[in-house]
Parts: structure tokens; sequence; C-alpha cells
């Protein structure tokens, strides 16, 4: 996706980035070409460098020291993208998130220069101060929920603003849904199915979910498709037990333990 930033954007010439200032669990420092455990206070500076966070980890940025604070959940990669200073002392800051969820706070911008914007597989969030969060699956489809201020989302040459209090969908090569109101709900609801095939027996299970939402299954990523369901079928044996983590795109998160037999 090709993005053209304004003519009045100069390459950086301040001490610009994102600070790490809290680490939790298995937290990765991103560099070009090499990796590093992440600490309290290390810097991300430039073009390329970025966090990843594992399974039951997470991180919180904070964003050019004063600006706004940058939450980071489980199994999420965020790599900068763009770090530069308009003419007005606006500051551009553009990220790229292939997978996971973040949540934003940021003041609103005081430069009319200054630009904020997340970009996924699927298209790019732009804010200019504002409280909001995205939730990227393995296949690109993306969720986005606005908490305060406003959200322009955009994709294949189409924008649709996500007010405060509202959420959509960009999915692949598509243009963003329309909003709906906000739910910030990671419940669950679920049926178990038994088949037999060639004389074995399987569970699956059926579970539903609001679509903006991301699923893990016992740690490995759920396709949800556009309804908000995804299956999953496992070898039928006793007290079959499985976990279900349910992520909404403001990092709210459950965890639910379901028995298919």
């Amino acid at each position: 996706m090709l993005v053209s930033f304004a003519a009045s954007a100069i390459p950086v010439r301040v001490d610009r980035g994102l600070v790490v200032s809290r680490v939790q669990g298995d937290v990765t420092l991103l560099r070009p070409g090499r990796s590093t455990a992440a600490r309290v206070g290390d810097h991300l500076g430039a073009v390329g460098d970025g966090l990843r966070t594992g399974t039951r980890s997470s991180a919180v940025l904070n964003v050019d020291t004063d600006v706004g604070f940058l939450d980071v959940s489980e199994r999420t990669e965020l790599r900068i993208r763009t770090l530069e200073m308009a003419a007005d002392g606006g500051r551009i800051t553009h990220l790229t998130v292939p997978r996971g969820q973040v949540r934003t706070r940021l003041r609103r911008f005081t430069h009319e220069g200054s630009q904020f914007e997340i970009e996924t597989p699927a298209g790019i969030s732009g804010v200019r101060g504002t409280e909001f969060g995205v939730n990227v699956q393995d296949d690109g489809k993306t969720g986005i929920a606005t908490l305060s201020g406003a959200v322009d989302t955009t994709a294949v040459g189409e924008t649709v603003a996500v007010p405060a209090g509202f959420q959509n969908l960009i999915f692949p090569g598509e243009p963003p849904t329309e909003p709906v109101p906000l739910r910030d709900d990671p419940g669950l609801e679920y049926e178990r199915r038994v088949i037999f095939e060639r004389g074995t027996r399987f569970v699956t299970l059926i579970g539903r979910v609001d679509p903006v939402n991301t699923v893990f299954v016992d740690g490995a990523p759920q396709t949800v498709d556009r309804q908000g369901e995804f299956r999953l079928t496992r070898l039928a044996t006793a007290r079959l037990r499985v976990e279900v983590v349910v992520i909404t795109p403001l990092g709210r998160q459950e965890i639910h333990e379901i028995y298919l037999l």
C-alpha cells in the first residue's frame, strides 16, 4: 500500500522515537538484522526498529516522552515505518503492526503537521490524538475500536471515520466497513459437536465472538470469519480441555477454559 506524505515533512533532527517503559514476560527488541531481549529504557529511534511480544507477555512504550503511550499486548509485532518532523514542529510517526493488538493513549496534537498512523496488512488507521486500539489477525483482517477522539481508517483508496464509541473492520483488499457501536466485549459463545470418521470419534468446537476480536486456542491463532465464528476439531479423548483467549482491539482479554468432553 502506498502512502503519500506532506511535502513539508523533513528528516528527523531531534531525539524522536519510542522508549520501553514496561516489560512483562517474553519481549524482544527488534533492530534491522538482529534482536535482543527488551529492557526498560530501551530506545526505538530508527526506521525498522520494533518490538515483539510472546505468549502471556506485554509491553508499554512511551511515545516521544510526552505524546502518549502504546500498550502492546501478547503475540504482537510492531515496527517503526516513519519518524519525521513537520515544518511547523509537528511530529510524524508511522508504525507497522503486521499482527497482534496495540492500544494507543495519545494526547491531542498541538501542531497541524503532526501525524500518528498504524499500518496493518489490511489498511491504515490515522489519528490526531486519541485513545484507540487495533487488532490484527494472522490473515490481515484488522479490527479498530475508538474510545476517545476520532480515527480515520483507510484502505483501497477509501477512508471511513471511526468516532469515539464506535468500531469497524478492514478486510485485506476491501474498503473499511461502516462503524458500529463499540462493544469491547471479549465474551465467547460456543457449542460442541461430536462426529465419527472411519470409526474414529472427533469433537468440533464452534465458537462465536465479536468479529473485531482475535482468538487463540491453546496458544494457536484462529481464523475468525466475518460473522465472528471460528471452528476447531480435535480427536475426542477423555476430559479433553482447551483454553480459548479472546482479545478486543482495546486490549481487554478473557480466558475461557472449555471441556470438550
